[in-house]
């Protein structure tokens, strides 16, 4: 018979050994290939970049090709006639002067920088989705785990008070408190594992893959808040990097050339033109009548009354310049806003956390000591249940925070317009394989 090592070995191979655990990373790439939302803002990137070549065409030259074969029926007072008559031409022209194409190519190129810092911040959204729906998961995770061993606590105190009861050290109220805590935490159980199920839901739409281990936080994991200790310097950061910013900026700059580009619809223009044609008439009484004409020059158009339109363009576009400008200042103070809420966040949070780690520790102290005065008969079995009860929050609580706190100092740098992959790789760090 096979051996039980190698038997275990061939059952590996066949049907593969545990996945490893995905950490914060992988998920993020795995997401960027994924995310419907992310491939529309690249598509949408990719079609701005053609503006550029779009606007140069207008001040490149143009060139056309043309061909025509007719025939001829004519009926005049000196007799009819019928002929054939084929030709073809090719015209040619060089924009030499057209202030409205020149602003239109300048345009063209701040917006692809628009589209650009869109891009950008639509990377920085999916950094963000990542990490909360990564999170979202971890939580759900700890909150069942914790769930599940103040159950299997209650349990025993159950079965303690029941064995109780029988040799009449305990009356049957304390059976029918931990009977209620126990039907409590099997309905509370069953709420965190559908809630779990949701969270994993949530992470198989953003990545398309179904994740089943996740790498969790470290037991106790160094947090420490990102540098500078200043919400002043936060801010100022933000009122020049923030992409929110940096893109009302653009569209401003788009508003400020489009006044001159309909102010230019006054302008005279200026095309240097050149063709050549060659037509043929085969007519029966004179035969083939064959002519070949070049032309070269100068083409002037100066517009003298277009019925008001580009006057109206003008004022149109001025008024589009001062809403530019007044969201431009909206997206100034909502950054300086984001900045300071982030701040606070992420300071309020590591306070949180010091002070649930150190609740928990208190926790774990005074669910001992009740357990201890239980077995001198100094506590009862309802002092026990509550104190395994406070434990299980704080430990939730604390989890929480955690997630809260990485959650905080990512959005603080999104605000800061600093936030960029390699922050997810520094929260790795703070991961481990779970178990």
């Amino acid at each position: 018979m096979m051996k039980p090592k190698l038997l275990s070995f061939f059952l590996m191979a066949a049907f593969g050994l545990p996945a490893a655990a995905d950490n914060l990373s992988e998920v993020y790439r795995a997401a960027l290939a994924y995310d419907a939302s992310y491939a529309a803002a690249q598509a949408a990137y990719r079609a701005a970049q053609e503006k550029t070549p779009q606007a140069r065409a207008g001040l490149l030259p143009n060139a056309s090709l043309n061909a025509n074969t007719r025939r001829n029926d004519v009926d005049t007072p000196l007799g009819d006639s019928e002929f054939n008559s084929r030709g073809w031409s090719v015209n040619a022209a060089q924009p030499i002067y057209r202030g409205q194409n020149w602003v239109a190519y300048d345009q063209a190129k701040v917006s692809v920088q628009l589209a650009e810092t869109q891009f950008k911040a639509a990377g920085q959204d999916l950094i963000l989705r990542a990490a909360r729906t990564y999170f979202d998961v971890l939580l759900a995770q700890d909150s069942l785990e914790f769930i599940r061993a103040q159950k299997a606590a209650i349990t025993e105190q159950l079965a303690a008070a029941k064995r109780n009861f029988e040799v009449g050290t305990a009356t049957i109220t304390d059976t029918h408190e931990a009977q209620a805590r126990f039907d409590l935490a099997t309905a509370q159980e069953i709420a965190a594992l559908n809630d779990l199920e949701i969270k994993r839901r949530a992470l198989h739409t953003l990545t398309g893959k179904n994740v089943n281990t996740l790498a969790a936080l470290l037991p106790k994991p160094a947090l420490a808040a990102p540098a500078p200790a200043s919400m002043d310097d936060w801010v100022s950061r933000s009122q020049s990097d923030n992409l929110q910013v940096r893109i009302s900026q653009l569209a401003r700059q788009i508003a400020d050339r489009e006044i001159e580009r309909t102010r230019r619809g006054h302008h005279p223009t200026l095309d240097l033109t050149a063709s050549y044609s060659d037509n043929k008439n085969q007519n029966v009484g004179i035969g083939t009548i064959d002519s070949e004409a070049t032309v070269v020059g100068l083409e002037f158009a100066l517009p003298l009354y277009q019925g008001g339109l580009v006057s109206s363009q003008v004022r149109e576009a001025v008024a589009n310049q001062d809403k530019a400008r007044q969201e431009l200042e909206d997206a100034l103070r909502n950054a300086a806003l984001q900045t300071r809420q982030a701040y606070l966040n992420v300071t309020s949070t590591e306070a949180q956390v010091k002070a649930l780690e150190a609740a928990l520790a208190s926790s774990q102290k005074s669910l001992e000591s009740t357990q201890l005065g239980l077995e001198v008969g100094v506590r009862t079995n309802v002092d026990v249940l509550n104190a395994q009860q406070q434990l299980t929050s704080a430990q939730r609580d604390l989890a929480a925070a955690r997630y809260n706190f990485l959650l905080s100092v990512l959005n603080l740098k999104a605000a800061a317009g600093l936030l960029t992959a390699a922050d997810l790789e520094e929260i790795d760090r703070l991961l481990v394989a779970s178990k």
